[in-house]
Parts: C-alpha cells; structure tokens; sequence
C-alpha cells in the first residue's frame, strides 16, 4: 500500500539522537491536539517506539508524519537506511528489547512497510470502530541484507539462544544510548555500528528458521544466512560485548553480566559463524568441552513439570532468588507443603549462619556472572522448617525457559539416600543416548517401517544373545539403578522398539514411573511421564494391572483403549499410550525371588513392523535379565543404606567443655561410593582432659564401616582406661586390630587438649599415617603441626610412634580432617594442603559453625572420597558470645552427617 500523505498532513525531521523519542512523542500530542485521548496515548507510544528503533539500528534522521483520515489516524515513521530491512523478533512479555514492532501489531488497527532508494518507512493507522483492512504486515517491499553464504548452527539449544539473544540486544542498546550520551564506555563508534548491524543480521536470520513450520523447542539445527564478508563484522561485535562484559561488572551498565552458560554459547556461536566462514567445518554445540558450571543435563526449555516430575528433592529459584517450584519430595525433606514454598525467599531454607554468605555469593553471580558452585555437588546444611538442620549434597544448575529468562534448579540430594544420578555429575561417564553426540545414530528405518527390529524372524540366535550380555552389561556397569534403567532403555529402543517404560513398586507399595525412554530423544521432555502413578486397587483392570498381578508377558495387537469402568491407573495408562503413539506393545511383569516389583512395557509406533507371538520368548528374556539387575541394585542400595545409618550412628554428640568452642561436619561422597570409613569423634576424660580423634579406615561398604565402628570403640575404651600419652594409646590400638582385624588398615590422628577454662591450651598428638592437624590463629595465620608423624595403623604393631607437643592460642582454630578434604585425582599432596591452608586462614575470624561449613562448600564439592571434620576453638568464658546452654549445637543434627 502507498504511504504517500494528502496535503494536509505534518510531519518534522528529528536528528538521530535518543532525545529524538522524547520529541517525537511532544510532535504528535500537538499535532494531534483535539483527537481522541486514547488514539493519541497509542499513538505517541508507538512512535516513541519506532523512533526508537531508527536511532538504534538505521542511525539517520528520522522523519515522523501523520494525517487524519474520517476518524481514522495514520502516522508514519522514515529513516535514510532503505539497506536495514525491519527485524521483527517475537520476544516474551519479560524481555526489555525488541517490543517496538510486536507492540505496533498488537495495538494498531492497521500496519506495514514500504521501502524505497530513499529509504524506508513503516507506517500504522488507528481508529476506533468497524472491522480493519487486512494489513500487510512485514512483508514489506524493503531488501533483505545480502546473504551468500549460509553458516549451518548444529544443536541449538532454542532457550538458551533465545536468552542469549535478548542479552546481547539489551547490552548494545545500552552502549548505544550511553555512547550517545558521549560516554562511549571505551568502545570505538565504528565497533560499535558494526556490533548494531551484524547482531540484527544474525537476530534476523535465526528469528527466521526458529520460526519454521513444526519446529519444536528443545535442540534444533538452524540455517543462517550470513554476508561472505560479515567475519570482521562478527568480531567486532565480540569484542564490543567482551568490553560490556567488563563494563558490568564495574557496574558501570544496568545490564547484568552474562551467566556462565550464555557467556559459553555465544563464543560457540560466534566461533561457528566466523570458522565456517572461513572455510572450516560446523562443530555441533553439544559436542563442545565445557567446565561444570556451562553444562547441563537439560536442552530443553525449562518448565514447572520437570520439578513436578522428578524424584529427586527438587527446588528452582528464579534470578530475584525467589522460589518459582518445589516438588513433593523436596517439600517433604524440609517440611513444607510445596504450594507454601514457592514465592518464598531461597534463604527460608537456609540456615541463618549461612545467609549472609548465600546472598553475597548470589548477587556476586548475578553481577560478575562469575560462580564456585554451579555445576558441583557441594555438601551443606539446608533448614527445616522445625528449625533442623538437614544434611544434604546441592547440585545447582541454570536452564532457560522458552521465554528467555534462567532458572536456578537445585537437587537437595539428602546423605542416607541414593546417590545423585551420576549422568550429571561432571567428569562422570554416561552412556549417550540415541541421537547425542557420541551415540550411536538411529539405525535406518527400512520402507514401510519404523527401523526396529524383530524377534525371531529377523533376529539371528547370536543377536538375541547379544542383545542379552548388552541389556546385562548396562545394568552392572553402574550401581545407580536410575541410570542403569535409563541405559537399558536405550538399548531397547535402538534394537527392539520406539519406546520402552520401567514401572516399579516402591518399598511403601507405591508404584512408580520410574524410567520412559524414546528411541527419538526429542521426543520426550525430560522428567514429563515419570513419577509415582495412581494407586494400584482391585478395580485396576487394565493391561498393566494384570501384568503386575502375574500376566504376561503380554502381546497388545493396538493401543489400550478407554473403558467405563477403568480405574486412574488404567486411565493413566491409555494416556501414555495416547500421547507416546503405539501400534503394537508388549507387557511383561519384572519377577524376582518369587515376587513380582514391576513391569517393563515395550512399544513400537503405527506403520512399522508390529510385536508377534514371536517375540514374546524373547521379551520373556530380556525380562528376566532386567528383573535380576534391579533387584541386585536395590540390594546393594540396601545394603548401603544400612551401613550409611550406622556411620550416622557412630557420629557423636560432641561434649561441651567450658572454654572450648567444637564443632563437627561429616560428608559422603558425590559419587557413587557412598559408604566410607571416615570417622570422629571428642570426649572427655577421666582427669579432665579432652580428647580428640579423626580416622579414615580404609574401604566403601559395609565391611568398613562395620571396622571403623570396632575401631571407634576400641579406641574409646583405650583412650579413657589407660590415660596414656596420644602414642601409646595408637600403639595399643594398632596392637588390639591387629589380633582382631588382620586385614584392615587405617589412618589416624589422636589429640589431648590440656588447660583449664582461661587456658593456656597444650595439644599433645600423635599421628598414623594421616594427613597433618591444621593450626589456623585469630590474626589469620595457618600452618600445620608438624611431629607425631607414624605408620598407618594395621601395618607394623610393634613400630615406634612419636607424641607432638603445641601451645594453642586462644581463639585459634585447630582443624583435624580426613583426606577426602584435600586429595584430588591429579593433584600433588602438597598443593592439596596448600589449598586448605589457604581457605582455613581466610576463615579465621568467622564463628565455628561457619568455619566448618565454609570448608566444606569451599573444598569438598564434587569430593570423590568421604570427608570428616573436627574443630575446636579455645575460647575463654567471658569473650565467649552470650548464646543457649546445651551440647555442641554441631556435634548433634548439625553434624552433616551427624546423628
């Protein structure tokens, strides 16, 4: 449509500065003095906007005109830059750019854009009643950027892009007005005009492919076209934003720093546009090394079902360090209803020692975007709502929504339960899944099908087998049972359907979906099927009712089908086979020790080769199979479970000794060796004295902490009847385990502290084979106790040991701690200790509880080993903090890991 005005109409050119908006804004009010209040109030905002937009982007004068029409009013707006076409970006209502043209269609009756040699001009018209024209839209007669060749983005995270993308917009908007303000915050104009144009060109072109008919969030590869020469354009906007980055963290821009993930995606985007550009092949964004705290286990959009969903104690918190979700078993473990949880500050669940460091260490994120603690598994007290201390390993990790914004998801991995999924872990090894980089491909489907195979009649007696020893391999090769389930399912989804679920009776009778695996990863959303399911009743009738009561395995020619009658969980189960798509299933039930605890389902898609009678032999099998391997995972997490709560057990109440401040924190490790022989423990003795010990016997399981429990007591009644020097007593305890334990070894420290209330304090100590005692002083000073040193217990009874004597100052801190605190898979020892000599002196003037918390936030996330920890600080009565009488607050439910 022309955009040609009658003669009366007005218009004025405005320069291009930012005060142009404000000016535009005072045109129109006066032009249009008499006119409708609420056309005029639209009005002025959408030319504010799209003057704007001509500042920022065209960067020319900017003419502004308008006429009214029989009660119609039409305004247009035109630059001097016809070779900058429009770029409409479809931003969420959050987003602080690119809302100019989204709000000129919603809000104008009629709208478009006309180009010209000139340039160019968009154009809307408002009035009150009658049905409006069709509008135009963008479709617009103005050029396209010259695109020659096209950069190929492999396994775009669509959520993650689109935060990225706002955030670059918002920052170069931000340099642009300051640099109109003549304050160019060191950034060159013609770096800063290059950064504006090639941002808009790549917006453009990923708005574009992002927009194409049936794309679905999650992991997309996206086409962009791109200008052969736009690489020094593209550098130059890298550099622009490396300068931003620097700027706000000065706090020099309103704009925050970019999180560590966005910061790691746009160096991979601008990488992959200037690479391939040059010549060099696309590298796919999933396949790229990253540090802990850019990984995530999630590429899809982040929702509220995901938390719902999962069974791990699960809370995610938004960038205002508010509570945006919690699931069941998070509320559970802390004592809240989750409804009561969201909306709630973050620091309702922290313990008040530690706020204060939460909120410094989450606003230095957010303005430095800079973090210790994304990504690693760090071992914490988190606060019931009672006002107890729970012990737990947080495991935090950012994901997007489809909207832009982040999403701080914490797991709450609570110490006597299983281990955290290990497939989250970094440097953990997880078997990819179908279609990850590093998996195998889907194999080709065959005409007419969907690429599965069959049973009998296509597969050989050897690939049975094989099929057999892999489903067996999948299931040993890891002692976490969810993530053996989820290995085993992709192998049946590559080898034998298009999805498989896991169905299992929890220890309560409950039935969960514990494990839905798609051969096509994109699928599924992660965590949306899983879960526990309705109760399974007598009026269950359905397929999988009938399986878990003994049918089976059970051949389904189609689809369950809805039924008058039909319970939740058979309503439940026509769902999944509603939105999954079937055409065919087998059922069978998961048998072991003569019970029956679950039920496998195997299904393959409409159109493909359907399950026979003769598969059903084989399915039998493959039953069998993974019936053994959960049922030996749940033994072996029984089995750990036991020997977790009798090393809790073991932990003591710590004494309360007049002018001795203790404390105490034990932590199991993140990884999959849960059980260790770490121990600790304080008492007093008969003439007054007290007495301090840490361990560590050697091994993970049971049969260790089985040993460190005699060795505990063993050394209590040592200790307490002879009242001997710290080297004797190890001497008569290494002489007492080797007559009862011939093959357990142990390392160990054993101190006396003498001194009355007002000191001074004298430490005598001795040493079997274990890392040194770590003296830190009020003034900041930390060294190590040297002397004491001899050989691991269990190796030599009748060896030499040496007793160590040191004077403690008041309020110093001596810290006795297990190797799981400093050693480090290709580290040096001595490094190690250097670390923790370090972080202990920057510690030295806060109070106990934190001193011992901040060690192990600071040096034991992603431990592999246990950690134990026991301090004490000399301290007279009367410079002692007023607080309650009672036991050592940490060497009760404050001890993580305590008893």
């Amino acid at each position: 449509m022309a955009c040609s005005d009658p003669p009366e109409a007005v218009s004025r050119r405005f320069p291009d500065r930012p005060t142009s908006a404000a000016a535009a804004r005072r045109f129109v009010r006066t032009a249009l003095d008499g006119a409708a209040a609420d056309l005029v109030g639209t009005a002025e905002l959408l030319v504010s906007e799209l003057v704007t937009n001509a500042v920022l982007h065209a960067r020319t004068e900017v003419e502004v005109g308008l006429v009214r029409l029989d009660g119609r009013l039409r305004v247009r707006v035109r630059d001097r830059r016809p070779g900058r076409p429009l770029v409409p970006r479809r931003c969420s209502p959050y987003a602080g750019t690119g809302q100019g043209l989204a709000m000129v269609e919603r809000l104008a009756s009629r709208y478009g854009a006309d180009g010209g040699d000139a340039g160019k001009t968009v154009w809307f018209e408002l009035w009150h009643a009658g049905p409006p024209p069709p509008s135009s839209g963008w479709e617009t007669a103005v050029p396209p950027w010259p695109a020659d060749r096209t950069v190929t983005l492999v396994d775009v995270p669509t959520a993650l892009e689109t935060t990225c993308r706002q955030h670059r917009h918002a920052v170069l908007r931000e340099l642009t007005f300051a640099a109109s303000a003549g304050d160019p915050l060191g950034v060159p104009p013609e770096d800063l005009a290059a950064a504006n144009d090639v941002n808009n060109m790549i917006s453009a072109g990923v708005t574009a492919a992002l927009e194409e008919p049936g794309a679905e969030p999650g992991l997309r590869s996206l086409p962009l076209p791109l200008p052969a020469d736009a690489g020094p354009a593209v550098s130059a906007l890298r550099r622009v934003l490396d300068l931003a980055e620097e700027r706000a963290r000065e706090e020099r821009l309103l704009a925050l720093p970019a999180l560590p993930r966005g910061r790691a995606f746009q160096d991979w985007l601008f990488d992959e546009i200037t690479g391939q550009l040059a010549g060099d092949p696309p590298t796919a964004w999933t396949v790229v090394p990253r540090e802990p705290e850019i990984s995530s286990a999630e590429l899809v959009p982040w929702d509220v079902g995901q938390v719902r969903a999962s069974r791990m104690p699960t809370i995610a918190a938004d960038e205002g360090n508010r509570i945006v979700a919690a699931n069941r078993a998070a509320a559970d473990l802390l004592g809240w209803e989750p409804g009561d949880l969201v909306g709630r500050r973050l620091v309702t669940l922290i313990p008040e020692h530690l706020r204060e460091r939460h909120t410094a260490a989450f606003t230095s994120l957010l303005l430095t975007g800079r973090t210790r603690i994304i990504g690693r598994s760090v071992p914490l007290p988190a606060l019931h709502r009672d006002g107890g201390l729970v012990p737990v390993r947080l495991f935090i990790q950012t994901q997007e929504t489809a909207d832009g914004r982040t999403v701080f998801v914490a797991q709450l991995i609570p110490r006597a339960t299983a281990a955290l999924d290990v497939s989250r872990i970094p440097g953990s090894v997880r078997e990819p899944a179908l279609g990850e980089p590093g998996g195998r491909p889907p194999p080709a489907a065959p005409e007419g099908g969907t690429g599965t195979t069959g049973a009998r009649d296509t597969m050989s007696t050897m690939d049975r087998l094989a099929l057999l020893a892999d489903l067996a391999a999948r299931l040993n090769d890891t002692l976490d049972l969810d993530e053996g389930l989820q290995r085993a399912g992709r192998l049946l989804t590559r080898r034998l359907a298009d999805w498989c679920v896991v169905d299992l009776f929890t220890a309560d009778a409950r039935l969960d979906r514990v494990c839905v695996v798609h051969r096509d990863p994109r699928a599924l959303r992660p965590g949306t099927y899983e879960g526990t399911l309705p109760v399974f009743t007598e009026e269950s009738r359905g397929p999988l009712a009938r399986v878990l009561r003994g049918a089976g395995p059970l051949l389904l020619a189609e689809a369950p089908r809805s039924g008058p009658d039909e319970s939740p969980l058979d309503r439940t189960y026509v769902e999944l086979f509603r939105r999954l798509g079937a055409g065919s299933a087998v059922i069978a039930p998961l048998r072991a020790r003569r019970r029956i605890f679950g039920a496998l389902t195997l299904a393959r898609a409409p159109g493909g080769r359907a399950f026979t009678e003769e598969d059903l032999a084989l399915v039998d099998d493959l039953v069998h199979s993974l019936a053994l391997g959960v049922d030996n995972a749940r033994l072996y997490q029984d089995t750990r479970s036991i020997a977790e709560r009798l090393q809790r057990s073991l932990l003591p109440v710590l004494p309360q000794v007049e002018g001795l401040q203790l404390a105490a924190r034990y932590a199991a490790s993140s990884a999959t060796a849960q059980v260790g022989g770490d121990w600790y423990d304080s008492f007093l003795l008969p003439h007054g004295d007290t007495g301090l010990v840490i361990g560590d016997v050697t091994g993970h399981d049971l049969d260790a902490a089985i040993a460190m429990s005699q060795l505990r007591s063993m050394f209590r009644g040592i200790a307490v009847d002879r009242e001997e020097p710290p080297a004797e007593v190890l001497r008569r305890l290494d002489l007492a385990n080797h007559s009862l334990h011939r093959e357990a070894t142990a390392t160990c420290v054993y101190g006396v502290l003498k001194g009355s209330a007002r000191g001074p304090w004298e430490l005598k100590h001795s040493s079997a084979g274990h890392p040194p005692p770590l003296l830190t002083t009020r003034d900041g000073r930390a060294r190590y106790l040297g002397g004491g040193a001899g050989l691991l217990l269990g190796m030599d009874p009748d060896v030499t040991r040496e007793t160590a004597r040191h004077m403690l100052p008041a309020h110093s801190t001596l810290v006795l701690y297990t190797d799981g605190l400093v050693e480090r898979r290709h580290e040096h020892i001595d490094d190690a200790l250097e670390r923790l000599r370090l972080h202990a002196a920057g510690l030295a003037h806060e109070p106990l509880d934190t001193f011992c918390d901040e060690l192990l936030i600071g040096l034991g996330a992603d431990s592999t080993d246990d950690i134990a920890v026991l301090a004490v600080r000399p301290t007279p009565p009367e410079d002692r903090a007023p607080g309650p009488a009672g036991p050592a607050r940490s060497g009760s439910a404050f001890c993580l890991g305590g008893s």
